[in-house]
Parts: structure tokens; C-alpha cells; sequence
């Protein structure tokens, strides 16, 4: 495991970046009468995952990063949970959500295994990858 120079070169950043596009697109589907209800609060919940994770990766210390990562959890529960509500209150198509939800599910692993691995190395080690 190396020392990772940027959030770009972390899979899980990269793969929240999909997702948060992905969310945009589908949120582009979404009646104009949830602009300021739920498109607007899953657009800012998707792209708090990604920004979590740079800003997190550009802090100097594992208990930074680490807290970022928390936050970015926090953030990808948060999507999870309203892409299950706007399924269920039919905003669009159930086919529409399932890549977004394996990837929500997905990016909430890696996550939590580079919250472990910030946690369980000594400070002194590079910063873990959590491919």
C-alpha cells in the first residue's frame, strides 16, 4: 500500500464522483415542484460525499482525514436514504434508481474499510488506500 498523492488517484473518490453525477441526472427527472425538497437536498448530500473525501485526504493528520471520512459516511447514509424515499413516493421510475443504490452501497463499503484503516494505523504510517 502506497502513499496515495491525491483524493483523484482514491477509487472511492472517484466512484462518489459517479454517483453524484448520476444523482444530478436523475434529479433532472424529478417533478419541478421538489426543486427545493428533495432534488436540492439529495444534489447536496451526493456532492458531500466526494468533498468530504479531498478534503479529508488534503488534511495533515490521520484524525483529520478520518473525521472526514465519518462525515462523507454520514453523507452517502444520507443518499441511500432519500434515494429509498423518492422511490417510494414514486419521483421516478424504480429502474431508474438501481445503479445509483449499488453504488451508494458500494462507496458506503469503501468508506467504512478507509475509516478502519485510518483508525487502525499508527500515526507515523503512509495513509492507507482502500482499494
Amino acid at each position: 500500500m502506497g502513499v496515495i498523492a491525491s483524493h483523484k488517484d482514491l477509487e472511492v473518490w472517484r466512484l462518489s464522483m459517479s454517483l453524484a453525477k448520476g444523482v444530478y441526472k436523475l434529479t433532472a427527472k424529478f417533478p419541478k415542484s421538489e426543486e427545493f425538497r428533495m432534488t436540492s437536498q439529495l444534489i447536496r448530500a451526493a456532492i458531500s460525499v466526494p468533498a468530504n473525501i479531498a478534503e479529508g485526504n488534503s488534511r495533515g493528520s490521520r484524525k483529520d482525514y478520518a473525521h472526514f471520512v465519518s462525515i462523507a459516511r454520514g453523507s452517502i447514509a444520507e443518499v441511500e436514504t432519500l434515494l429509498l424515499l423518492s422511490i417510494d413516493i414514486g419521483l421516478a421510475p424504480e429502474s431508474d434508481f438501481s445503479e445509483l443504490m449499488e453504488s451508494t452501497a458500494s462507496v458506503g463499503r469503501m468508506l467504512s474499510a478507509l475509516r478502519a484503516k485510518l483508525s487502525a494505523a499508527s500515526p507515523q504510517s503512509p495513509v492507507p488506500s482502500p482499494q
